[in-house]
């Protein structure tokens, strides 16, 4: 029995049961999932609460010490040299049984979902929907493999001065990876959710650290993808599910030795903070953090050519982009720029009205709730700050009605406070006088996810010098539409300068999210029978390679 192993016998864990994996997911242990194994933790005791009622769900959650944390760093290490080494069928196939094992889920999942988050049926399902055909997606990737940047550059022998050596590159996983589930997607930035997938994908066994706010649902979707790995016969450190303190268990999970990288999505504060640790250890790893934006939106002159009717219609939009889950998506508007002048009023007439008529909806918790409101309350005592429309309070606990403001912009350059997020039902409209003016102040942004045009043909040179501006600030450009609902594809970027992420040169969704997981690594004049897979002469994989910078595509 190896020392692994022993220790879990000493914590008195059980083997996760294997079969009958539907109907077993739906009663929930309260534990912790360890290598494979349920593993109850020795700390505080935390439930899942439903946020419509202030219901406590059972059950109970004990969250765990730094001697079980360091169990399952220590299985995601030993789990690695083998993981890592996966044909790409037997690497893809795995992938597609654990989005199959998460789909079986069916209803007991979108009902555990909606009773920990308040959010509706349509969108628990949906979630659900994105994060299989995501998993599913990355299994394709694997199996067509140019993830894997195969290079080769031929030796000659004969060349003058010098001979050139034989040179070939491949990208290797980097090893264990540490996931961080967020509070508003309790699917897909979650326990299977882009971060976890694109580790999965790329080689990396993930140890997953569970939002404790959906406690209940990540134990069901934790259990789907550790089934997965014991049916594919791979070693159980691939994937193990923890509950613990993000003060305390958060920050050794970021600093243990065996963990080589970290995904999280969440506040700029604990984004920053895991920098600071990740950056802190012996040896420095790289945290790729979605954190703050409020995805600036911008109307141009042409496009409020509209009739009142249209202009209606429009206002309605906006405010379902910003009311859409209670205003609770990284890509909500939360700051708008209107022109000056009577098209502009007349646009704001229309939100105003379309304001009045929206609901709150359930935030995800007590806690967002009373940020939001601390937010609304210091945004609205801003000088020249004022209420375009304020919507009613929702039916249930924590549905604070939506509001939107408005500002000039020299108020917004002038005014740090107004640049700040507020994460919920709430916008701010910023009314410019000119295209120069525009400029001045969109080049004020701090880094963001989306930028959104709303524009006609006329209104094109108008923002032609807007769009250089906004490549410096956002990861995503788009136009005559709304930022929230992100596509899950192969050129999605779904991040962008700080504070939106701690790394701009790379996306958490999309499958370009698999290289932040990834580093090349050359082989030179190395033996045949010593080079991996990938890189053999042969080719076995069919792998897609680029031979003397040419690119050679394999049936």
């Amino acid at each position: 029995m190896t020392k692994r192993s022993k220790n879990m016998a000493q914590n008195e864990t059980k083997e996760l049961s294997m079969t009958h994996h539907t109907a077993a997911a739906t009663h929930l242990s309260g534990e912790s999932i360890i290598a494979g194994q349920r593993v109850a933790g020795t700390g505080k005791a935390v439930s899942g609460v439903n946020p419509a009622t202030g219901e406590a769900l059972e059950p109970t959650y004990q969250l765990i010490d730094e001697s079980q944390l360091a169990q399952a760093t220590a299985a995601a290490a030993e789990a690695y040299p083998s993981f890592s080494a996966l044909t790409p069928q037997e690497h893809a196939a795995f992938l597609e049984s654990a989005a199959s094992k998460i789909d079986a889920l069916g209803d007991a999942l979108t009902q555990r979902v909606m009773a920990e988050t308040g959010l509706p049926e349509a969108r628990a399902n949906m979630e659900r929907g994105r994060t299989v055909n995501q998993l599913r997606l990355f299994a394709s990737v694997v199996r067509q493999g140019d993830f894997r940047g195969v290079r080769v550059d031929p030796a000659i022998p004969d060349r003058t001065p010098m001979p050139r050596p034989e040179v070939r590159q491949r990208k290797i996983p980097l090893g264990p990876v540490a996931v961080f589930g967020a509070s508003n997607f309790p699917l897909a930035f979650s326990v299977a959710g882009g971060d976890t997938a694109s580790a999965l994908a790329a080689g990396c066994p993930v140890v997953f650290k569970a939002h404790n706010a959906h406690p209940g649902t990540s134990e069901m979707v934790g259990r789907a993808i550790s089934d997965a790995v014991a049916e594919a016969g791979l070693h159980p450190g691939v994937f193990s599910l923890i509950y613990g303190a993000g003060s305390s268990i958060g920050q050794s999970l970021a600093s243990d030795p065996a963990i080589h990288a970290v995904g999280f999505t969440g506040s700029r504060a604990a984004g920053v903070s895991l920098m600071k640790a990740a950056a802190a250890r012996e040896v420095p790893i790289p945290v790729y953090a979605e954190m703050s934006s409020i995805n600036p939106v911008f109307f141009f002159e042409g496009v409020l050519q509209k009739s009142p009717e249209d202009l209606s219609e429009l206002a309605k939009a906006y405010l379902a982009s910003v009311t859409g889950s209670s205003g609770q998506l990284c890509t909500a508007p939360g700051l708008v720029f209107v022109p000056a002048g009577a098209r502009g009023d007349a646009f704001l007439e229309a939100v105003g009205e379309a304001s009045a008529a929206a609901a709150g909806q359930t935030m995800l918790t007590a806690s967002i709730a009373d940020s939001w409101n601390a937010g609304v309350e210091q945004l609205a005592a801003q000088a020249g700050v004022d209420l375009v429309g304020r919507g009613a309070e929702g039916a249930t606990k924590n549905a604070p009605a939506p509001v939107i403001y408005q500002a000039s912009s020299e108020q917004f350059r002038d005014n740090p406070v107004l640049h700040e997020e507020i994460f919920g039902a709430a916008s701010l409209v910023i009314r410019y006088t000119s295209t120069e003016d525009l400029v001045t102040t969109a080049s004020r942004l701090e880094g963001q996810l989306t930028a959104t045009l709303h524009l006609t043909e006329s209104d094109y040179s108008s923002a032609a010098p807007l769009v250089p501006v906004l490549e410096g600030k956002v990861g995503r450009i788009l136009a005559n539409g709304w930022p929230t609902g992100v596509e899950v594809n192969h050129a999605m970027v779904h991040g962008g300068p700080f504070p939106a992420t701690s790394d701009s040169r790379t996306t958490s969704v999309g499958t370009l999210g698999i290289e932040r997981f990834l580093r090349p690594v050359a082989y030179q004049n190395l033996p045949e029978e010593l080079l991996p897979a990938p890189v053999k002469a042969d080719n076995p994989w069919n792998l897609n390679r680029r031979v003397n910078g040419d690119l050679q595509l394999e049936s």
